[in-house]
């Protein structure tokens, strides 16, 4: 099977990033400051050209320099001293503060949208500028356009043939089982022609940066990313108001896959490996 240019198995992607954390916390010794160097590592990957990423024939050993030079320039710093562990303000969701008229219904509504369609959403209805919604996807502005457009029609296929939810239990749980089991025919067998994959990595793993398209490459991209492997799982799972998918790697959620199906057919997916949108996932249950 070919492969889908930069994509990865997920087990790689994920000891690529704990391999540059170990060695960013062996040099510094503070683990938050480790995710930082590492997060500006990532950062200088992604200011790479194309280009300039496609010459270098072993990223993983790039991205470890890349944290070692990070490291010796904050060791060099005179007076410096480890950062402060500064506690995040837990942000509201959707960007919304209590105070938010906006009303519990549109909440919900939004809870069953992927990140794009939610972007189109922010753009579309509330008249926000096409950098708010880009933000929020986090692509660029003409990316976004591209994907809020691709949202718009999938919307309309949706409304025009609802899929019930029993429908879509049964697609997610098919989709898990081709995954699975790496039948190729079976899971393009369930996606649209013109199915589009996107990968949110959030520039901390090195993750496909732009849609895949296509049913073909899609399953290829898919297929890739969830190589079998003894410390990987997958799972069906609630997500965004629908059944999703759940991958877990040494028992911690590694990603999550959430589904748009018109009639019988899967025409978008939504594959969310950023570190700190998985937080959540992790966190210890009450």
């Amino acid at each position: 099977m070919e492969p889908v240019v930069d994509t990865l198995p997920i087990t790689e992607l994920l000891d690529e990033r704990r391999h540059l954390l170990e060695v960013a916390h062996w040099m510094l010794g503070s683990r938050l400051t480790a995710e930082r160097v590492t997060d500006e590592a990532y950062r200088r990957w992604y200011g790479l050209s194309d280009h300039q990423r496609e010459r270098i024939t072993a990223p993983r050993a790039w991205l470890t320099q890349a944290v070692g030079d990070i490291c010796l320039v904050r060791l060099a710093l005179p007076g410096r001293r480890e950062d402060a562990q500064i506690p995040v303000p837990r942000r509201e969701r959707h960007g919304f503060g209590p105070e938010s008229e906006v009303s519990a219904v549109l909440l919900r509504t939004l809870d069953t949208m992927s990140p794009v369609e939610g972007a189109f959403v922010f753009n579309d209805v509330f008249g926000m500028a096409p950098g708010t919604g880009a933000g929020i996807a986090g692509q660029s502005e003409a990316e976004c356009a591209e994907l809020a457009d691709r949202a718009r029609r999938s919307m309309r296929a949706r409304r025009a043939r609802p899929t019930p939810p029993r429908r879509q239990d049964e697609i997610a749980h098919a989709v898990r089982h081709a995954c699975v089991d790496g039948d190729a025919d079976r899971l393009a067998s369930l996606l649209t022609p013109d199915a589009t994959a996107f990968f949110d990595g959030g520039g901390k793993v090195r993750a496909l940066t732009r849609p895949v398209t296509g049913s073909g490459r899609v399953v290829r991209s898919l297929l890739t990313l969830l190589a079998r492997h003894p410390r990987t799982t997958l799972h069906t799972h609630p997500a965004n108001g629908r059944t999703g998918l759940v991958v877990r790697y040494d028992g911690q959620v590694a990603a999550v896959i959430t589904l748009d199906i018109t009639g019988s057919r899967v025409v978008q997916i939504w594959v969310v490996l950023n570190p700190d949108k998985l937080r959540s996932w992790n966190r210890p249950r009450p």
